[in-house]
């Protein structure tokens, strides 16, 4: 076999992660070899086993068995390198090449464990010469083919241009291929490799390239530009995250923002509900007041018409009498039955001068009319203090500040718990009576008088007879309840009619979106924001009854009455409804901010 021109040399020996000579060498499926130890350790340390030259991945673990061959070659190689001096010059190694060879073919057998006699004196000959200096990596493509040498610093540099050197990053190969297992493109016209870097027309040129079409340009060593992009894109990329932080902190801001603006929303829509609804009663009473009074003057028109049209007929039944008496006066001949007759009729009537008389109506409309009038009056003052509001709550940037009364009804807060004798036969309590909700079937229970029987509602054991008093309740994802107070005389048997008038007063929830006070009619109040805990504030005094949603510290709904006996907080978690509404009502404790 002709070894002297292709014999290997030490870097193809040499393991690419440890860049020492292999040390029971071992091969991957691949088809690449490193040293046992080495690769062993390299798959400990990444998540999945993979070449490090190729970067195949392979699914599980190979099972790796040492390459014996590749190792005697390095066994043998290393035992060379120890004793270098054993071999000769070229002359000379040829002929103990020679023989050597013919020494084995006149045994004709190789021990396990050795190379060859004549394969062992070439590497000894090879090892002791000294190269002039180490091969470029464009000598040679993919193929182990050789290319055209390019040439050396002294015979170029008057060719080269201004700043341009012959830089060029050397390629270790091994008995698996490139030691840096990366496959550096070719120039498509020079067939080298795309070492170097053209900031002119930024792009990757080979060493021809650079002294011929981009002579006059600025030309870099490739892997230095890119060492140097490297650090750029660690500011960039330092840059890029505090600009994401920015975003993510203003995307944070208009969340927030609009949070409030929701929350704002709702508190325009609950005040302009109550203004408009307040402007509507009245124009209501003021056009009911104005149809009384016209009805009420038309009839009275009416009633006075008929007075005068009875008054001139029979004022014009007796002039036609009259008249009627003359024209048969006029026909008698008989002068004595005439002066008679002429004196009775010619007796003087008792006639009203209708000269001046008509019939005129005031229709008492002008001071209904003033009234609205005044009413619009204070009805545009109203408006016209509802943008100072609006932007007074936007520059606090949160309606909370809005409603100081949130914090300060919160001092009133009393300890609420629920009555059993009052609990409907479905409801089930806690034990410590601060939890209810609907069974699937009725409890043994005394049907007592306080009991109701029909809705699933119970009261508190706490009553109310004066002062201020409150108290907040979770209801967390309920379809459906029911939260107010409730008067000591209201009806518990039976079917009940919820009103104020019949001593109810609370706010209903149905079907999971449908907000309704129990007013006469039902007032109904679409809420965006739906709340978790509800807040009840009951200031006996004044007859007030109030709702607050109590975590985003809105109120939502007032009833305004007169109490005139003892009223108990309400509950009616509602049926459960197979299921989906089976959350109790919580009875919470009230956190002072």
């Amino acid at each position: 076999m002709p070894f002297s021109g292709s014999f290997l040399s030490e870097e193809q020996l040499l393991c690419s992660i440890c860049l020492d000579v292999f040390d029971n060498p071992v091969s991957t499926p691949c088809g690449h070899s490193f040293c046992m130890t080495c690769i062993g350790h390299y798959w400990d340390s990444v998540k999945h086993c993979q070449c490090p030259l190729c970067k195949q991945t392979f699914k599980r673990k190979p099972d790796l068995h040492i390459n014996r061959t590749l190792r005697e070659i390095t066994e043998q190689f290393k035992r060379i390198k120890e004793n270098p001096g054993a071999s000769g010059g070229d002359g000379a190694g040829r002929d103990a090449e020679e023989g050597v060879r013919k020494q084995d073919s006149v045994d004709g057998t190789v021990r396990q464990g050795q190379l060859p006699g004549y394969l062992l004196e070439e590497m000894k000959r090879r090892l002791t010469r000294h190269r002039a200096h180490s091969i470029s990596p464009a000598s040679h493509n993919e193929a182990g083919s050789e290319l055209p040498v390019t040439p050396n610093t002294e015979s170029t540099s008057d060719t080269q241009p201004p700043g341009f050197a012959r830089q060029l990053s050397l390629r270790r190969y091994t008995l698996s291929g490139a030691a840096d297992a990366i496959k550096v493109p070719l120039c498509p016209k020079h067939h080298r490799n795309l070492e170097l870097f053209c900031r002119s027309d930024l792009e990757c040129v080979c060493v021809e390239c650079g002294l011929t079409e981009h002579q006059s340009h600025d030309i870099t060593c490739a892997e230095k530009e890119w060492q140097s992009h490297k650090m750029k894109i660690g500011i960039t990329e330092t840059e890029i995250q505090e600009m994401t932080k920015e975003r993510m902190k203003k995307v944070d801001e208009i969340k927030q923002s609009l949070v409030n603006i929701k929350m704002l929303s709702e508190h325009e829509v609950q005040r302009s509900i109550q203004l408009f609804g307040a402007l509507i009663s009245s124009l209501e009473r003021s056009q009911a007041g104005l149809l009384e009074v016209t009805e009420i003057n038309r009839r009275s028109a009416e009633h006075r018409a008929e007075l005068m049209i009875r008054e001139l007929e029979q004022e014009i039944t007796e002039l036609r009498r009259r008249s009627t008496a003359l024209a048969k006066l006029a026909q008698t001949e008989n002068y004595i039955t005439g002066l008679k007759g002429y004196s009775d009729v010619n007796t003087p009537m008792s006639m009203k001068d209708w000269t001046g008389v008509s019939l005129t109506c005031d229709l008492g409309t002008k001071a209904v009319y003033s009234s609205v009038c005044q009413l619009l009056e204070q009805f545009k003052e109203e408006l016209q203090k509802v943008p100072a509001v609006c932007l007074s709550v936007s520059a606090n940037q949160s309606p909370v500040k809005s409603h100081p009364k949130v914090k300060r009804i919160q001092e009133y807060a009393v300890d609420v718990t629920l009555d059993t004798n009052t609990a409907h036969p479905r409801l089930i309590l806690s034990e410590d009576k601060k939890k209810v909700w609907c069974g699937e079937r009725h409890q043994q229970v005394p049907n007592n008088r306080e009991r109701f029987d029909r809705v699933v509602c119970v009261l508190g054991c706490e009553g109310f007879s004066s002062g201020r008093h409150y108290w907040e309740v979770e209801v967390g994802g309920k379809t459906d309840w029911d939260l107010g107070v409730a008067s000591h005389s209201c009806n518990r048997k039976g079917k009940i009619s919820v009103s104020p008038s019949n001593g109810y007063w609370f706010l209903s929830l149905r079907d999971k979106n449908n907000y309704v006070f129990r007013t006469e009619p039902s007032t109904a109040l679409p809420l965006s924001l739906r709340p978790q805990k509800i807040g009840l504030f009951v200031d006996y005094d004044k007859g007030q009854v109030s709702f607050y949603n109590v975590d985003a510290k809105m109120h939502i709904y007032t009833f305004m009455d007169n109490f005139s006996e003892t009223i108990y907080p309400f509950f009616s978690p509602c049926t459960n409804k197979t299921g989906t509404n089976d959350a109790p009502l919580v009875i919470t404790p009230v956190l002072l901010d």
